[in-house]
């Protein structure tokens, strides 16, 4: 493991872009950018076109190791290149350390839960990844409703597949999302709190994560898994939060910073010109630094 890069991530200020959209996810993005679905016809040109896009930001000026400290990648984009690089390797010469999404989506929900599907090609996922200088992972799941064994079983999962990462000297991002809309959400919160706690007290001391969690509702709920000796960093999703909201809702929680993806890239559009389009990565890259470091 790249001990800078350990540090960066651990004691780094700034944020983890999530520039992760997978197939199931990708027309949306694309349509959030300004290209409709209609505008390209197959699996290949999407993902062309969604390099492209992503191509766009990682170049820009905006994108900085100074204020990004980490980017999520989907696993296509790990094996493209920019500028005649592999994507990992352009991020880690601007300072931006490289994560990679590894899970295959969610399963049907089952127990108020969405557990993640098998991830059969996982060894194979992790070698590559290692390949490629990819620093850690990341896998989600989701919570709508506080059913105490569906809660227990999404973490289970999470930290059973991430004992398997940390075994492939990579750093796992735990995410078991809350969903916003959830009519009980602080009370997920507090159980998935107490799961999560479970399982950080039982790593040994070489076994460490990172976790991707929801912005809770009350604020600094996640205070004791952010300071636990086990955990690298403690990262919050949007989740369907506007940028306004999710900024202003993160600065109430200390040593949270984000780990943003729709609130990132938001206002950005294929048929901006340069300018405009770095002012706009420039204009979201600042506000969401400034509320993952300057706290309440």
């Amino acid at each position: 493991m790249n001990n800078s890069q350990f540090e960066k991530i651990k004691e780094g200020k700034g944020f983890i872009a999530a520039l992760d959209q997978s197939g199931g996810s990708t027309p949306k993005a694309l349509a959030g950018y300004g290209v409709p679905e209609d505008s390209y016809s197959g699996e290949d040109e999407m993902f062309d076109l969604v390099h492209q896009m992503r191509t766009r930001i990682i170049t820009s000026p905006a994108f900085d190791g100074d204020r990004i400290i980490g980017a999520i990648l989907f696993e296509q984009t790990m094996d493209r290149e920019i500028d005649g690089k592999y994507t990992g390797d352009y991020l880690a010469e601007k300072g931006v350390v490289p994560f990679l999404k590894v899970d295959k989506g969610l399963a049907e929900q089952e127990n108020g839960v969405q557990l993640m599907k098998p991830i059969d090609d996982l060894d194979e996922k992790l070698r590559r990844a290692n390949e490629r200088n990819i620093f850690g992972t990341k896998m989600r799941s989701v919570i709508h409703e506080p059913n105490q064994s569906g809660i227990k079983e999404v973490v289970d999962q999470q930290f059973k597949i991430g004992k398997q990462i940390i075994a492939a000297d990579l750093i796992p991002i735990i995410e078991p999302e809350v969903n916003i809309h959830s009519e009980d959400k602080e009370q997920c919160e507090e159980i998935l709190r107490e799961e999560i706690l479970k399982h950080l007290n039982n790593l040994s001391e070489d076994e460490n994560v990172m976790l991707k969690l929801t912005i809770p509702t009350k604020a600094n709920a996640y205070k004791e898994l952010i300071d636990h000796p086990r955990v690298v960093r403690v990262v919050a999703l949007s989740g369907g939060y506007s940028r306004d909201e999710a900024n202003e809702k993160l600065k109430e929680n200390e040593g949270l910073i984000a780990s943003f993806s729709r609130a990132l890239a938001s206002d950005l559009n294929a048929n901006q010109s340069e300018n405009e389009f770095d002012q706009a990565l420039k204009s979201a890259v600042d506000t969401i630094y400034d509320a993952s470091v300057n706290k309440k």
